[in-house]
Formats: C-alpha cells, structure tokens, sequence
C-alpha cells in the first residue's frame, strides 16, 4: 500500500498525523473489543475465569477508570429537590 492510499483507508480520521490516527484507532478499536467482552460474559460464552490474570486486571481498570470518568463528568445531580 502506498503513502496515498494509507492516507484514504475507510474509516480515517482526516487531517490528524499519522501517528496520532493511528492512536485514534487504536483507541476505538480497544473500546470495540471491551464492548465484545462485555457481550460474551453477558452470555456466558466467557466466563472470566477463562481470561488469563493480566488481561483481568486490564480489564478492570479500564473500567474503573472509565466509572471515575463517568462521575467525575456526571455533573448534574439527579436526587429530587423535596
């Protein structure tokens, strides 16, 4: 594949370096398996005693921090005012 084409794969993110697209991507797609494993374990397809102990821990704290996000964001409080 050429620097041009590299440049037009479906699914890129116009105008950020490559370096940075390639990190965007990489993001998502990690989001993507999370969300995959999450489904899986819904179903009892995977249970989690099936992932190694590090790929848990991982897991874990991606998710933890994601909560800390989502609270630290969730700036509105939703507790009635009587």
């Amino acid at each position: 594949m050429t620097n041009s084409q590299d440049q037009s794969v479906e699914g890129s993110s116009p105008g950020l370096a490559p370096e940075h697209e390639l990190s965007a991507l990489d993001a998502d797609f990690v989001r993507v398996l999370e969300d995959l494993l999450d489904a899986l374990l819904a179903k009892g397809t995977l249970l989690v005693t099936d992932l190694p102990p590090h790929a848990l821990e991982k897991l874990q704290a991606r998710k933890q921090a994601r909560q800390r996000l989502k609270n630290a964001l969730d700036l509105i409080d939703d507790a009635p005012l009587i």
